[in-house]
């Protein structure tokens, strides 16, 4: 029995090792969102432009490389969500396509790395920048 146990110990001990190295995602950002709530843009036009951020991507160093739309462009971006209720967005940009309708998406781009601050309520996101500015997202898997 002891030479059975000790033949599978560096097996076990290898599997707890990697178990407990990978990185687990954050259920509660990690996710897509689609956008409900910004300026005076109604429901409606949120849903009909699909506008939404995703932010499902591996977080590395703190950070997570998200992608959002609002209707034409895809837009990237940088995020660090701080336990503190802090939120860093950086590096945004998007492909370049001229679209028909682009008041949401220029809107957008105009203040999504405003926001400083985050909560997430049940399902809800908001975002917020220091002039109370508000971005709210519902999860897009949530029923």
């Amino acid at each position: 029995m002891k030479k059975i146990v000790m033949l599978f110990l560096p097996l076990i001990m290898g599997v707890m090792i990697s178990c407990s190295s990978a990185q687990v995602k954050n259920p509660y950002i990690q996710r897509e969102w689609m956008l409900i709530s910004f300026e005076d843009f109604t429901k409606e036009q949120l849903i009909k432009n699909k506008a939404g951020i995703n932010l499902t991507a591996e977080k590395k160093e703190g950070k997570i490389r998200g992608g959002a739309f609002m209707g034409c462009n895809k837009i990237f971006f940088t995020s660090e969500f701080k336990s503190n209720g802090k939120v860093k967005i950086s590096g945004v940009g998007s492909t370049m396509m001229a679209c028909q309708n682009m008041a949401l998406e220029t809107a957008f781009a105009k203040s999504f790395d405003k926001m400083t601050t985050y909560s997430v309520e049940g399902h809800f996101l908001t975002l917020s920048d220091e002039k109370g500015k508000v971005m709210k997202f519902v999860a897009a898997d949530w029923d």
